[in-house]
């Protein structure tokens, strides 16, 4: 390096200041930079629903009402299958006003393209098996719920008498049931 024609100008000279204070000038843009971050972000390794969750209360569920409407008693919505798009689970039944008929549990996704009416993708529970499901939810994408039924033909439908907690999980494009202990006496 050759040396300058003249005297050494005031900011070619880098002392111990003007270090730290170029230090401080980077952490500050860093640190902003950490904690302001995009609306839509998402912590590394996860992916943020960009859709929507199915409305539980426009799909057509596959009950036989005798024409009578189908209620959706319960439902709860995430991304059981981690793509970044939820799904909802619904507890329905046909309409009664006395009595409790029996539940079907769906897992809801998207219509097709320009559709707003959900399709089913999953039956968690038929209700063609006499069950009633209360304590719906779902944890760390899992969808767990209490399902009631009946021990024999002989016991009335208005009061199951075993209950049973179940845990369905995503694995390998399907959903995968882990029934709990059998508990008696509802």
């Amino acid at each position: 390096m050759q040396p300058s024609a003249g005297p050494a100008l005031p900011h070619t000279q880098a002392g111990s200041v003007h270090w730290i204070t170029t230090a401080a000038v980077v952490a500050a843009v860093i640190g902003a930079g950490v904690l302001v971050q995009p609306a839509d972000a998402s912590p590394r390794g996860s992916k943020a629903p960009v859709a929507d969750a199915p409305d539980a209360k426009t799909a057509h569920y596959p009950l036989d009402c005798s024409g009578g409407p189908v209620d959706v008693v319960d439902h709860v919505s995430g991304d059981l299958d981690r793509d970044g798009r939820p799904e909802t689970v619904a507890v329905v039944r046909c309409h009664s006003e006395t009595g409790t008929p029996p539940s079907g549990m769906y897992v809801l996704s998207q219509g097709a393209a320009g559709s707003t009416t959900p399709r089913i993708v999953e039956t968690l529970v038929n209700p063609k098996d006499q069950r009633n499901i209360k304590d719906l939810r779902i944890s760390d994408s899992a969808v767990k719920a209490t399902v009631l039924g009946y021990s024999s033909e002989a016991v009335p439908r208005c009061c199951p008498d075993q209950q049973r907690t179940y845990t369905w999980e995503w694995r390998s494009g399907t959903y995968y049931v882990i029934p709990g202990p059998l508990a008696a006496s509802v």
